[in-house]
């Protein structure tokens, strides 16, 4: 693997721990949980964020493999989505983190076995060409802001909870 690859890879299993740490000690309950007076403008809770970034792992997968992929724009997790207070509308911890890790490792396997040519493969989402052409800008992006972005979320989601830092 190239020097990039070996990056995006540690990077990812950087991510896969610190996600799966971030919600360890949650019970199922937690996951919508939102401090004190924050309505109609709630945090990010980490059902939401989970199941928001799992939206975005076979996006990546298949910016690895050169496919198209349907829009997550419009997903009912997708950029348009807003963290709501009924449990119900969530997949239950152990598949969040279950779809989470395992996206992940399929992820670097694509990524293991993929060249730099990879980065020059032109993004098949006619909403992304001009912000991010190429997949060596949609990856690094989607993998490592994107999703760092969100799990910082959880993270200070947790404090605002008053629940300790992982």
């Amino acid at each position: 693997m190239s020097a990039v690859i070996d990056g995006l890879v540690f990077g990812l299993k950087k991510n896969v721990d610190y996600a799966t740490r971030l919600v360890a000690d949650l019970g199922e309950s937690q996951l919508i949980q939102q401090p004190a007076g924050l309505r109609p403008s709630p945090l990010n809770h980490p059902a939401w964020v989970l199941s928001h970034l799992n939206v975005y792992i076979p996006v990546m997968i298949a910016l690895v493999r050169g496919e198209e992929f349907d829009d997550p724009k419009s997903h009912p997790f997708g950029m348009q989505s807003k963290p709501e207070n009924d449990r119900s509308i969530y997949p239950l911890k152990n598949e969040l983190v279950q779809t989470f890790v395992q996206g992940h490792d399929r992820l670097a396997k694509q990524l293991a076995n993929a060249s730099d040519d990879v980065f020059e493969q032109p993004v098949k989402l006619a909403r992304w060409k001009e912000l991010m052409p190429k997949v060596g800008i949609a990856l690094p992006y989607l993998l490592l802001l994107h999703e760092n972005q969100h799990l910082g979320q959880v993270s200070a989601w947790r404090r605002s909870l008053g629940l300790p830092s992982v």
